[in-house]
């Protein structure tokens, strides 16, 4: 079974990063921290060390592009002189 998603929300597989296929970003935020928490642990084998950091690097990859797609959307309200609300406006995240 599939999760819902949004309306507008961008499919994983949009993002071009390989194996993130319509992976939400909680879930792959979910599986890069539980890759930091095996690493750290420093108990896995040298090969699926190597192997699971190469999905952590996908994997936020992956994050960073859907943070910034989401940022993208986000606007900010406009203020008339008197304090009112005027309109929106893109916001500046940087």
């Amino acid at each position: 079974m599939t999760e819902a998603r949004p309306a507008g929300a961008p499919s994983a597989s949009t993002t071009g990063v390989p194996g993130t296929s319509d992976l939400p970003f909680e879930k792959a935020l979910e599986q890069l921290e539980e890759i930091v928490r095996r690493l750290e642990r420093g108990d896995v084998p040298l090969d699926e060390s190597v192997a699971i950091y190469e999905r952590g690097e996908r994997l936020k990859q992956h994050c960073e592009m859907l943070l910034k797609r989401a940022e993208a959307r986000i606007q900010k309200i406009t203020l008339g002189p008197d304090g009112r609300a005027e309109g929106v406006a893109p916001l500046d995240v940087e």
